[in-house]
Parts: structure tokens; sequence; C-alpha cells
């Protein structure tokens, strides 16, 4: 199937389609059991549901049920009806009102008209992330409330808004990786009206849009497919999460490609970033994602649209990352984050193990060559070796960033760099960050140095909740502060509705000194980075750094068309020596402390926590 700009459908093998001449189209891969009845019900879930029509679907091969139903149209809800008795969602539902144990609504994607016909994305080198969580964006915790936020964001600078996952999950709030229905947004979020209504409106302020989609697991709730189909997954294969999701069967890899292809086509995402690809287990000939983006690049080759694909990969493997618009575009960096957290914090447990000794060496690598582990030995994974030479790739080929959902998330107490870390060494990690001349990211409310923390919170049937804590606590227990089961019972409850409360941003703070002074900071920083930075981007030479005692270091990018881009940075508590390097003598883009650029023209020690950066003859 080829892209046509007008579509507002993507047309799937599964799910539940409303045909041009009238009805619905119902089709299900349940190759492990004799029959399957499609249910059609009324009501609302708090007051019970009533079965106006049960018919038996049609077995039309390889495992595959199918069933026309004339007088079904959108908004009609459904189920299908297993041998035992038990009732299931459709696992590729477009929208779950009654959360993901109740039935599925018939969507009609056409219903929705978009305004901004003629928007076809932007170049990925003019990428400026902002990671964002839909439930805690806003007090309204809704599509709509991250839509009435968008005009602070495109002024801040921002270019591409990233949502975390929004697949459907189970309960009231979830942090966003349970989802079980990949195809449905989260009904407490809105609509799949009110995801495209924000999408377009985005779009409008040319802001793209991203998503962050997991394909390595299902939550533990609320994922029915081992009913009907445990087939589609592997039991030879485990993974932190159960058994893997098995990937050499062709109706999995279209259940997944689909997936990457409808949240593309359907709702005019921007590009989708992929969690933890590191956890996919797939002996295929051709990897599954190797599949994904082959057959997405195909999918959009001539729509004009920029589509952009992003990976989160602990195994730093090279080869599935190219130039921008082949394959994957980029990876989030870990490395360049647990380098930064090491420096600003002194911290070494855990992976900060890895990179306590040399960071400096480790951010020039980073800055420089992309991944600082490209096949060294890992001391946090007993010497296994890790990564895959990067020298090669784009320097665009790696987000960086200093704070991010899963490194304020998954830490006990869910504290941000801002509580973490002296405020002169968290300027400088911005100012590095911001205008080095690779897509950088922020994690919401990173801007105006917002303190709240971001918690770990879900939802989860009474089954589960004793076991998610007690996983937790001794997830905790082995690391500095909370060996001491006293210490452990402080981590927040995960299911408690102040948990979920007070991860919410609170906006007012960001008009509060000393916030207000940072927003306005950060925000000249985004407009030097647009003016000054990004237009050189595609053009720049590669990087050449130059170390100067314990925490100095020189980066010079050559323009090939004018005065060079040159980084000199002392990211540590104490005044450095004169670097080796030359002074930059052309203009300051950014200068922290304010004395110093002067300090190094003067040949003075460089203050602590100095970054400079200006362009250089």
């Amino acid at each position: 199937m080829t892209y046509d700009a007008a579509d507002t459908r993507h047309t799937m093998p599964f799910g539940a389609e409303v045909l041009p001449e009238g009805g619905v189209r119902f089709r299900l891969w349940a190759p492990d059991v004799e029959t399957v009845a499609l249910e059609i019900v009324t009501g609302e879930a708090a007051h019970g549901l009533a079965v106006t029509d049960r018919q038996t679907m049609v077995a039309i091969g390889d495992g595959w049920w199918m069933l026309e139903v004339p007088d079904a149209g959108p908004d009609t809800l459904y189920r299908y009806r297993l041998p035992d008795g038990l009732a299931v969602p459709d696992p590729a539902s477009r929208h779950q009102p009654f959360d993901v144990h109740g039935p599925s609504r018939v969507v009609d994607p056409d219903s929705y008209a978009w305004r901004e016909e003629a928007w076809r994305g932007r170049p990925w080198h003019e990428t400026v992330l902002y990671e964002l969580h839909p439930g805690t964006f806003t007090h309204e915790g809704t599509f709509a409330g991250i839509e009435a936020r968008l005009d602070a964001l495109a002024a801040l600078g921002i270019t591409a808004v990233e949502l975390m996952p929004v697949a459907d999950f189970p309960g009231r709030w979830n942090w966003g990786y349970d989802g079980v229905l990949q195809f449905a947004p989260d009904a407490t979020y809105g609509t799949p009206e009110d995801l495209k209504r924000l999408i377009d409106a985005a779009h409008a302020r040319g802001l793209m849009v991203f998503l962050d989609v997991v394909y390595n697991h299902f939550g533990p709730e609320g994922n029915y497919l081992h009913c009907y189909a445990p087939s589609f997954f592997d039991a030879e294969l485990h993974t932190p999460w159960g058994a893997a999701i098995d990937f050499t069967r062709p109706a999995v890899r279209e259940f997944f490609v689909h997936n990457a292809l409808f949240w593309l086509e359907e709702y005019r995402f921007d590009g989708l970033r992929f969690d933890a690809v590191h956890a996919i287990q797939d002996p295929s000939k051709e990897h599954i994602l190797d599949e994904i983006a082959r057959r997405v690049r195909a999918h959009f080759a001539d729509s004009g649209r920029h589509i952009h694909l992003v990976l989160e990969n602990d195994d730093n493997a090279a080869r599935f990352l190219g130039a921008p618009g082949d394959r994957y575009d980029a990876q989030w960096n870990d490395d360049y984050h647990h380098i930064l957290h090491h420096l600003l914090t002194d911290e070494a447990h855990g992976y900060y193990e890895d990179y306590a000794d040399d960071p400096m060496d480790r951010l020039a690598r980073c800055l420089t060559e992309g991944f600082d582990y490209q096949g060294t030995p890992s001391a946090h994974r007993d010497g296994a070796t890790r990564g895959t030479p990067s020298a090669a790739l784009p320097r665009t080929a790696f987000v960086d960033f200093i704070q991010n959902h899963d490194q304020i998330g998954n830490r006990a107490m869910g504290d941000r760099l801002t509580t973490l870390a002296p405020d002169a060494a968290v300027v400088a990690a911005l100012a590095l960050l911001l205008l080095a001349p690779r897509p950088p990211m922020l994690f919401m409310g990173e801007e105006w140095g917002s303190p709240q923390p971001f918690l770990f919170h879900v939802d989860f049937g009474e089954d589960l909740r004793e076991p998610v804590r007690e996983g937790r606590r001794g997830e905790f227990a082995r690391f500095p502060g909370f060996s001491d089961p006293g210490a452990c019972a402080r981590i927040p409850d995960p299911f408690a509705t102040e948990t979920h409360a007070n991860s919410r941003l609170d906006w007012d703070r960001r008009t509060e000194e000393p916030h207000a002074t940072r927003l306005r900071w950060i925000t000249g920083l985004l407009e030097t980075r647009r003016t000054a930075v990004t237009p050189l981007i595609p053009t720049l030479g590669p990087a050449k750094a130059e170390r100067f005692g314990p925490r100095g270091l020189c980066v010079t990018w050559p323009d090939p068309h004018g005065p060079d881009l040159m980084l000199v940075a002392n990211m540590g508590p104490d005044p450095a020596e004169i670097p080796a390097c030359a002074p930059p003598t052309g203009p300051a883009l950014a200068v922290v402390p304010s004395g110093a650029l002067t300090a190094l023209r003067s040949g003075a020690p460089l203050p602590p926590w100095s970054v400079v950066w200006a362009r250089s003859a």
C-alpha cells in the first residue's frame, strides 16, 4: 500500500474496519482456539452491559477469524467471546472507553477533519525534543490539557513534543510503560479525536509530535492475548516481563509493523521513539526493527513528509542507525546522560559505576564519536563488552539529555537533577546540552528548573499491588541509603493518589523566582540555537577534542563556510588551569558564568562549572 496525503485512516489486516458501503468488518488473529464469537453490546460499564447481538466468526485460515456486520457502525461497542466463556477486548481496538477489561469501540478514522493538511514536518537537524507525560504534564492530565500549553512550548523554542506512551493501560493512571492495547489511546487522556486535535494544533504551531511506543513487552494486567493466541509469545525466551514476544511469526510481525504505520499515518505523528529495543529478541533473518524501518520508509517514500524514527537501545548497536531518513535517525544517548550525571552528582552506584573513571575523556568521546561504550568492557555488566563503533555515524544520530522519565522516575524518590546537584553545575550542563550541534531533549518542567519529583505511579488491580510494592523495595534495597527496611518503607507507594498527584507539574512556579529567570535563560539559549547553531549542523565537520586539567575540555567543530564552532568547558567544582587550545576569537554564543570568557581570553583560571560557546577563526 502506498501513502496518500489525503488519507485519514490506516488500513490493517486486523481490528474493526468501517466499510465504505456501510457496516463493519471485524478481524481477529486467534490461532489457538476452535471458535470465536463476536458480541455487540450496549450500555455503560457502571450500570452493566447488555449483549444485543452474538455471532460466530468465520475461520478464514492461518488462525484468522472474520465477520462483517451490516448494521454495525462508528461508536458500536463490541468484544470477543472465547470458548471458555471469557469476554475479551479487541487487541487492535482503537478506543477502550471502559478501560482494558471492557468492550472496544468502533472508531471511524475519517470522522476527524484535519486542518493542517499542508504540514509535512521538519528536518531532523532542527529537532529540539521535549518529553512529557500526558497524565502529569498538566493539572487536567489530558490531551486537551497539553493542547492548552502548546503556545508555551513553541515560545520556549521547542520543535518536537514527545509523548510518553499512550497505549491503553489498566486503571486511572500509569507512568506509561504498562500498555496492553497498542492501538488505543488511553481513555483517561481523552478520545482518539482529542489526540488528533492535539497533533493538529501542534502542527499549526510548527511543532512536530513524537510518540513513545513499547514493542518489547505488554503490561502485567489486561493483556488477553495469551488466552487465545499463546503462540504470540515464545515461552522458551524470557524477558524481565515474562515470555518474550515471538517475532518469528508473520502475524505477530504484522501487528507491530502496522502499529508503527498506524500512529504515523492515521494520527499523523511525525516520529516514533521505540522503547528499550535491546529487550526485543528476534532470531529472524530480518530483525523486526529492520523490517519496521524498511516498511515505514517505503510507505512514506513519496509523501513529502519528514518521518523520524528514534531508538532506545542499551546495546549501543550502531548498525540500526544511519543518515536522517535512512533506517533509524537516532538513538537516545544514555552514555551522555550517565557521564553528566556522575560529573554533577558524584554518584557512582548502579550503572554510574561505568562512568566514574575518566568521565571527561568519556564526555569527549561522546561529543566527537557518539557512544562512549563502543565495544569496551562494562564493570556494571560483570565485564561484558557493550556497544559498537559509532564514529562514522552522523552527529545527529545521538539524542542527548541530562534528564528524562527513566532517570527520574526510576529513582526511588523520583528526584530531579535540580535537587541533586548544585545550581551552577546544572546551569553548566544545560548550556552544554542545548547548544551542541546534536538533537537535545528536555524533560517536562526542566526549562524552569522544576524541583517536583516524577514518581513511578501505576494503578493495577489488588492482586498485583503488593508484589509491585515489594518489587520496588527489593530493587532499591541494594542502593545507598535504602539498605535499611525503614528507608525502603519511605519509598512512595505507586498506587497512592498522592504519588500521582505529587508528580503533576505546578505551572504556577514558572512565573516565580528563581524559576522565571531560568525559563527566560533557557528560552534565550534555544533562540541562539535556532539562529546560530541549527543552520550550521548539516555542514559542520567532524569534531576534535582536547583535554585540560581534571575537568576541562575544548571541542571544535570546523565550519567550511565560516568561523568554527567552539566549546570550552570546565565541568568541575574547582577553577581550571589555562587550556592548551587557543581561546575563541569570534563572537560568543553563550557564556556561564558571565566572567568565563574574560578569564579564558586573559589567561586567568577558568571558573568552576564554566561553559563557553563561541565562533572562532
